[in-house]
């Protein structure tokens, strides 16, 4: 029986300056180039360009978002893209950077305003490349809210609902549907104790969502959300923008006997994914059964129910009824089969995936003392997020990476070493060659070459 052959014990030097070790990384950088995202980053920060500084301001929060993409946490992680001038350029040191950092937070509001309007230009040159939703389908915006713990005395970190110490964000994020995965459009950062369903905070995230989309897909956006979103506020806000939505309602009293009214042979069974019929659950439509004393919501909105059995080991509620946990929400879509619309309702919890990737891209911790930094901090994320999700989008248009997470990304595309050869005046990266996707990069590297 043979045995597995050992590695063989090696000796660790300093030195091979030609070596990168986040060579997969490049494809970021063209990701950025091809955007216009660089440009235009360079452009809207111009006005906190100091007098004779050497360092772009747009560069260098660039460079930042880089670091995020490629796994940092902290400002300090920077030395991770500074270490590789050849790939990346030149870095600004620790100092610079913290400077900045403190300059654009005293003006934050105009700072991520700039920011902001850098971030929709890339992504309509990123779309008018590769849109990631349909050319004349619905564009479904997910809001909600995610907790940011703290582990210190932050400015602006309070107790939560759920009895931690942090923040209480709130994020919009466009879903890219089974094509793909999702990308963040808006966040607004709040205190801890901040509410889910705050009407101002909920109407200024769509907004600021909306406008980060391209022109020819606002009007054709689905509002999706959990029940921190069914308030009166908002859906009359989305009903006044001709947009749809489909939001969680919770079961109050006018509701409740709207339930009861309902006769059993109006359930109809829900479906899954693949359109098959699912086990166990059923959806009714009950709009017609509300009583009079429902009032106060925009007109055209209908209550979609839907109950299922708990599945084994889940905890009983007070409110389910006869063994069947019941579940709503409301929605202004005119038409289609209840069973679709439920479908698509339940798609919500994809954000739950975005929210996860948003966490692995600087979001698990908002690294600086103040709030306005970590504002800032909470736009360098986004960019990450973005960077990621269009170099996913443009390079592998049609391979499984395109559904990759980012820990996944990472492990398999980013991070793998490279060198840099100088031939006949022109500059190669010769990746491993036994690096198992070796081809993918490659073939990413030729797709954002023949876009630029």
């Amino acid at each position: 029986m043979k045995g597995n052959r050992r590695a063989k014990r090696v000796q660790v030097v300093a030195g091979g300056e030609s070596l990168v070790s986040s060579s997969g990384a490049s494809l970021l950088v063209e990701a950025a180039r091809v955007t216009g995202l660089a440009r235009g980053l360079s452009a809207a920060l111009r006005p906190w360009r100091r007098p004779r500084a050497e360092h772009d301001p747009g560069k260098v929060v660039l460079d930042v978002a880089l670091a995020i993409a490629l796994g940092g946490d902290c400002l300090a992680d920077l030395a991770v893209v500074r270490a590789q001038p050849e790939l990346f350029g030149t870095v600004a040191s620790d100092p610079t950077v913290s400077r900045l950092i403190d300059t654009l937070s005293g003006d934050a509001d105009a700072a991520v305003a700039a920011i902001r309007g850098a971030r929709a230009a890339a992504r309509a040159a990123a779309w008018g490349h590769r849109s990631p939703v349909s050319g004349d389908g619905t564009v479904i915006v997910d809001l909600d809210a995610t907790i940011v713990l703290a582990h210190s005395d932050k400015e602006g970190a309070t107790p939560t609902f759920k009895r931690t110490f942090g923040f209480h964000p709130l994020l919009a994020f466009i879903d890219h549907g089974v094509d793909g995965t999702g990308e963040p459009l808006a966040a607004l950062l709040r205190e801890g104790r901040a509410t889910a369903n705050d009407a101002g905070d909920q109407i200024a995230v769509l907004d600021a969502a909306l406008a980060q989309l391209p022109d020819q897909s606002r009007g054709r956006v689905l509002v999706r959300g959990d029940t921190g979103s069914g308030v009166h506020e908002l859906l009359h806000h989305v009903t006044d923008l001709g947009l749809e939505y489909s939001v969680g309602i919770y079961a109050r009293q006018p509701v409740l006997d709207a339930l009861a009214a309902t006769p059993r042979c109006a359930w109809r069974s829900a479906i899954d994914v693949d359109g098959d019929p699912r086990e166990g659950a059923q959806v009714v439509e009950i709009t017609r059964y509300l009583p009079e004393t429902f009032v106060g919501w925009p007109a055209g909105m209908r209550i979609i129910a839907r109950r299922e059995r708990p599945h084994p080991g889940a905890q009983l509620r007070i409110t389910d009824d006869d063994g069947w946990r019941i579940t709503l929400f409301a929605t202004n879509t005119r038409g289609g089969r209840i069973a679709e619309l439920e479908l698509r309702h339940r798609m919500r919890a994809r954000a739950e995936d975005r929210i996860r990737a948003l966490k692995d891209c600087g979001l698990r911790n908002l690294p600086l003392h103040e709030f306005d930094k970590n504002v800032i901090w909470l736009e360098l994320v986004q960019l990450a997020a973005e960077m990621l999700t269009w170099t996913q989008t443009l390079a592998f248009t049609e391979s499984i990476a395109r559904f990759w997470e980012p820990k996944r990304l990472r492990l398999r595309i980013l991070h793998v070493a490279g060198r840099l050869v100088t031939s006949a005046r022109q500059r190669r990266l010769r990746l491993p060659r036994g690096w198992p996707w070796r081809d993918l990069i490659i073939s990413g590297h030729a797709r954002m070459h023949a876009l630029a």
